[in-house]
């Protein structure tokens, strides 16, 4: 009976091994052709809670470094990540917002309500000119998104003509007179924002009609052309896509947006950004990765329509939302930052970059202080999140050459559910450099992966990983170092490519360079 039992123990133990393949990636270089557009690499910041006042915008006189009340620091830290492009002014405040409250003479400005988000007082200090004051000092694509929910079309005609028209006009010479004589060429226009909801309780029957209103007045002048971006579904509504891009002729629109939020719990009861086990962990991981279910459907509705791809899935809100931090407004959408979300963001990026023959921008949410955002600040102190430097590891993709992986991976399980340990996506410099971004969700076991890659004798490995002993762990002003990126020496050449050992929930950039 016990040499019995030790048989099936071993045949059980065989069947499991047999069950759970190696991890594998062949990286196809022979094949990449499709470019990572830099665009998708883009951010998002609202007037809501202290993403603008108090964050990137300080007060008269402050003695925070800044450049026309802009911060310093927040602006060396975006340009080191090279951010591409940023939306404004919403969101949800955009279909409320009126462009020309916001311009001339900040005293003279009047003030609103920001009904959306907690009821304060706006005074309209930041407007246009700052705005795109801010964008200059990035070196970033502003993307500007009109009021279509409240306003006209003659307001959102206006704005256009504002920013963009280099002649004699009302609108131009208005400009002039606040102190801007050139045209800002202002590129990307969204036309609304979630018009499903908040911007409008519409249909897509409806919106798809008033978009082409809006459109048709948001003129081209002179060299600038714009980029008009639909407002698209919320998640999982593949019937507002489908609607937009049968009633919608092409070349009205250059992208469909889509909104999309990893939730850890539910909507009601989000969950903590900071203190959560092992099973929050798992269903927040669970919600990140439908981007990819969401990013193909989506795609494959566009593509019955549009098969050369000429409309853009454009991805301008997306990011991990949680409940807020005790003590803060609930209106202002404060969260603290996770190495979680560090794996959230790196895992959605891959798939972003997979699909980039079908996504070319995207607009994390949001930029400072708000949701899943990339910096926080508590008055003087600025501190960077491990999102942040999840954007850092990741720069090397902009505009660079997808290289199509093929990836085997073992599953990562929790109780009856499981879901693969691994993702990772490649891309390929005019150089000739190949980064490879590889994230590990298992939160207790290292994965060992093969990686076939050619001539890879020839290339120098180098790396950078992000991990922390625990997946709550975070950056504080007063520990602001707990996870950030740190040297990766766990690859090694083999015969056929590399052999590395990711380390349990890590996020892991490698460069090979010749």
């Amino acid at each position: 009976m016990k040499q019995f039992l030790v048989v099936v123990a071993l045949v059980c133990s065989v069947a499991f091994a047999y069950a759970q393949p190696s991890n594998h990636i062949v990286v196809s270089t022979s094949l990449a052709k499709q470019q990572i557009s830099k665009h998708i690499y883009g951010h998002f910041s609202e007037h809501l809670g202290r993403c603008i006042y108090g964050g990137f915008f300080v007060e008269e006189n402050s003695t925070v470094p800044n450049t026309r009340r802009i911060r310093t620091d927040i602006v060396d830290a975006l340009k080191k990540i090279n951010i591409p492009n940023l939306r404004w002014p919403g969101g949800c405040f955009a279909d409320e917002y009126h462009w020309s409250d916001g311009i001339g003479d900040r005293s003279q400005r009047p003030k609103m309500i920001n009904t959306h988000w907690g009821g304060v007082v706006e005074d309209n200090s930041f407007g246009t000119h700052e705005f795109l004051d801010l964008c200059g000092l990035l070196g970033t694509e502003p993307y500007i998104c009109g009021n279509l929910g409240s306003g006209s079309v003659e307001e959102m005609s206006k704005w256009v003509e504002y920013l963009n028209f280099d002649g004699v006009s009302p609108m131009a010479e208005l400009r002039k007179k606040n102190g801007h004589p050139e045209p800002f060429k202002v590129k990307y226009w969204g036309v609304g924002n979630e018009n499903w909801g908040c911007g409008g309780n519409m249909t897509a029957e409806f919106y798809a009609d008033q978009y082409k209103r809006y459109a048709t007045y948001a003129r081209n002048y002179g060299d600038t052309r714009l980029m008009k971006i639909a407002g698209g579904a919320n998640s999982f509504d593949y019937n507002w896509t489908e609607t937009l891009m049968r009633k919608v002729p092409l070349n009205m629109m250059w992208g469909i947006s889509l909104h999309y939020y990893t939730i850890p719990k539910t909507w009601d009861s989000k969950g903590s950004a900071t203190a959560f086990g092992e099973a929050e962990y798992f269903s927040a991981l669970k919600s990140c990765l439908k981007m990819e279910e969401l990013v193909t459907k989506h795609s494959t509705v566009m593509d019955r329509y549009d098969p050369d791809k000429r409309v853009a899935l454009v991805v301008d809100e997306w990011g991990i939302w949680t409940d807020v931090e005790p003590g803060t407004n609930p209106g202002f959408l404060y969260q603290q930052n996770s190495l979680r979300d560090a794996l959230i963001a790196a895992s959605t990026l891959n798939i972003f970059n997979n699909h980039s023959d079908r996504v070319k921008m995207a607009n994390l949410a949001q930029t400072i202080n708000v949701l899943q955002a990339l910096i926080l600040t508590n008055k003087e102190k600025m501190l960077l999140t491990p999102t942040y430097y999840v954007f850092d590891l990741f720069k090397a993709h902009q505009d660079a050459t997808l290289i199509p992986l093929s990836i085997q991976s073992k599953d990562y399980v929790v109780g009856a559910e499981k879901l693969p340990a691994i993702n990772g996506s490649g891309s390929i410099d005019k150089n000739g450099t190949i980064t490879l971004t590889l994230v590990n969700i298992d939160p207790a076991n290292s994965q060992e992966v093969a990686l076939d890659v050619a001539d890879v004798q020839s290339l120098r490995v180098s790396g950078q990983v992000i991990t922390a002993p625990k997946y709550t762990d975070h950056n504080t002003f007063e520990k602001p170092g707990v996870v950030k990126p740190q040297p990766f020496d766990g690859a090694k050449k083999s015969k056929t490519g590399l052999t590395v050992t990711l380390p349990a929930k890590s996020v892991v950039a490698l460069t090979l360079a010749r």
